[in-house]
């Protein structure tokens, strides 16, 4: 066995001198210290410490007696902050609260989840939302709050899936009825079970929906006030997609005019684009189908208060959308801007309808009476409108499109004056014939108007202006102004009550007769409106405004509309005057020289309408051996009648028949065919 290791003892080294008397102070302290404690009472002092615990406060608070006789104790608000003792104490919570916080900053964080897997997540949460709610959605009427909770995500895509998918949903499960607010007293009705769980389930339909459009409108105005494109810009046409769609979709639901007015801040902007173009083709779409006409009103109104609120700064194709209204071929009264006449075929003065009274027994009068009632309660089921609720509705919106009108041309906005003018000649039919000599006064004027800016045309097309801005053609204006002054005479069948109205066209007749020759020199004359130039069909920004047909004739166009109004009105074709037939036709014999071969060709077919109509008054026109006038022609004459045209020949076709065109060669062949055929 082996031996154990010998324990080693630490030899402590010798002690000094110094070291003496130190230890001996030292032990002195010592059983001084012991002799002390013997003497101490430990008990006592921890009794009469001062305990960590809570202290009760005295309650200074009376007690309260209750109606039963009861007596109530109230205690003081308590404040922790009193119960510390010391600075010590405070820390010592304070210790406690920071190693708390050290402990939760600790635990794991949760992984980050990629965004592509969000979006692959949402996609499957959403389709299986949508499912559920197509297959039974009375069951899962708390669905439509869980699609909205899943768009409020941040991923852009995330959105756009949940605005799309909420699309589909409301289009499939929206009723063919309007839902109507709860009573306030709907709790205290007995209803059955069925009843009520339908009730519950249209309000939650009729919330979540309300939501969804206020989230529509919420993104069409952020990619409305962005000015650049990018993630709000995208989402904002989605938002602008879903709008359209529902408001063709299903017009008669709640919250339309909210609807309307996402659409109408889109077109309250100057700028034309696809967003743009898609609230235009919505509109025209709602108001073709409004059989209503509510729908109709509304958005007329929303219209005109946004045009006047951005001072008429709009683009014309906004103004055309009058023209889509159904009350333009069904509305039967007449309007101003003020008041509206309806009218009272076949009403008696109660406002009941005339009928002959007809014998019945007591029997069939009982039964009649249950069939109108029976009548009334299935109108009433079917929220059928009434052809006098109809007819006020459409009445108030004639008013809001006429105001409309007179306003802007009040205010002559440049580039809105042919919508305007287009709009009154086709709402001819339905403008009150007490307000007609205003209107006429208001053309007049804005001839007179155009007339003085003739002058300014040059340096505005100097100036260095956009693109976008309209260039103002004041010979174009009075066309306009002339073709819509004897559309609405023509429309309003004033020529049987002449004599009462005391209409007077001759001011826009001679404006025409003197404004012939300078028309028949401008270079543009076979241009459009829109530009000096062709269209280029390959540029989107004019296949954008391709759709809008109103206001695009050329200066040759409505130059044969108005001297067909003049020379060969519908209305009374044979009362015009021998004297205006004649100076027209020298007048425009002499402009055909200087036109182009289209415009040239378009003269010569009306010459030969009017020498078919009356040859026999113009004949002598063509005949040099026969002359039925004295002294000379004064081709810049004031008057029509003043010119005296009967003192010259038409010269003119000698010159026409040598022109390098062969149907401006035929033109006039055809012209003096018809002058020989009408002296027969």
């Amino acid at each position: 066995m082996a031996s154990r290791p010998t324990k080693k003892r630490r030899i402590s080294p010798p002690q000094s001198d110094d070291e003496g008397p130190s230890r001996k102070s030292n032990s002195k302290v010592q059983k001084a210290f012991l002799v002390n404690a013997a003497n101490w009472d430990l008990e006592q002092a921890y009794e009469t410490r001062a305990r960590k615990g809570k202290k009760e406060k005295e309650n200074t608070r009376l007690p309260t007696k209750l109606p039963g006789g009861r007596v109530q104790q109230y205690s003081a608000p308590t404040n922790d902050l009193e119960y510390l003792e010391s600075d010590e104490d405070w820390l010592e919570g304070a210790e406690d609260v920071s190693a708390d916080e050290e402990v939760e900053e600790k635990r794991p964080e949760k992984p980050e989840i990629p965004e592509h897997q969000q979006i692959l997540e949402a996609k499957e949460e959403l389709a299986k939302i949508a499912l559920m709610l197509n297959e039974s959605p009375e069951e899962n009427a708390g669905a439509f709050k869980a699609i909205a909770k899943i768009g409020q995500s941040r991923i852009p895509a995330i959105q756009k899936l949940t605005l799309a998918t909420q699309l589909a949903v409301y289009r499939d499960v929206i009723p063919g009825y309007r839902i109507r607010p709860a009573a306030e007293d709907a709790s205290e009705e007995k209803l059955s079970k069925d009843v009520r769980s339908l009730r519950a389930y249209e309000q939650a339909l009729v919330s979540g929906y309300q939501a969804y459009v206020k989230d529509l409108a919420r993104y069409a105005k952020a990619g409305r006030l962005q000015a650049g494109g990018g993630k709000d810009q995208n989402i904002s046409s989605i938002a602008i997609m879903c709008a359209c769609t529902l408001l063709n979709a299903v017009p008669h639901f709640n919250f339309r005019g909210d609807i309307i007015k996402i659409l109408v801040g889109k077109l309250s902007t100057r700028h034309v684009d696809d967003d743009f173009n898609k609230c235009l083709r919505a509109l025209e779409t709602f108001f073709d189908e409004d059989e209503e006409g509510r729908g109709a009103m509304e958005a007329v109104s929303l219209l005109s208060k946004m045009m006047k609120a951005k001072e008429y700064d709009v683009d014309e194709s906004v103004v055309n959308l009058f023209l889509h209204l159904r009350l333009l071929s069904e509305f039967s009264g007449r309007a101003s801007k003020d008041s509206v006449e309806h009218s009272n075929n076949g009403i008696g003065p109660n406002g009941k309808a005339k009928s002959k009274k007809e014998f019945r027994t007591k029997r069939a009068r009982k039964q009649m009476k249950e069939q109108k009632a029976l009548q009334k309660d299935m109108a009433n089921a079917d929220a059928l409108v009434s052809h006098e609720e109809r007819d006020r509705m459409t009445s108030e919106t004639l008013k809001l499109v006429f105001a409309t009108y007179f306003r802007i041309l009040k205010m002559r906005v440049p580039h809105l004056m042919g919508a305007v003018l287009e709009g009154l000649s086709k709402y001819a039919h339905l403008i009150n014939q007490d307000f007609f000599g205003d209107l006429l006064e208001a053309l007049k004027d804005l001839i007179r108007h155009s007339d003085a800016s003739e002058e300014e045309e040059d340096e505005e097309k100097e100036a260095e202006e956009d693109d976008e801005t309209p260039i103002r053609n004041p010979s174009r204006e009075a066309l306009l102004c002339t073709t819509t002054a004897f559309a609405l005479l023509a429309g309003q069948d004033a020529h049987n009550a002449r004599g009462d109205l005391h209409l007077d066209l001759s001011f826009f007749t001679t404006h025409l007769y003197q404004a012939l020759f300078p028309l028949s020199l401008n270079p543009d004359l076979e241009l459009g409106a829109r530009s000096l130039h062709l269209p280029d069909p390959n540029q989107p920004s004019s296949r954008a405004k391709n759709g809008n047909k109103v206001n695009l004739q050329t200066t040759t166009v409505l130059l044969i509309r108005c001297l067909t109004a003049v020379l060969l009105p519908s209305w009374n074709i044979r009362s015009v005057p021998p004297l205006r037939l004649a100076a027209f036709a020298k007048q425009l014999s002499t402009a055909a020289l200087h036109m182009p071969e289209k415009s040239a060709q378009a003269v010569l077919a009306l010459l030969a309408d009017v020498s078919a109509t009356h040859g026999r008054k113009i004949a002598a026109l063509w005949n040099t051996e026969e002359r039925k006038g004295d002294g000379a022609f004064n081709p810049l004459s004031v008057s029509v009648e003043a010119s005296n045209p009967f003192a010259a020949t038409v010269w003119e076709g000698e010159i026409l028949r040598r022109h390098y065109c062969p149907r401006v060669r035929e033109g006039v062949k055809i012209v003096e065919k018809s002058l020989s055929l009408a002296e027969r």
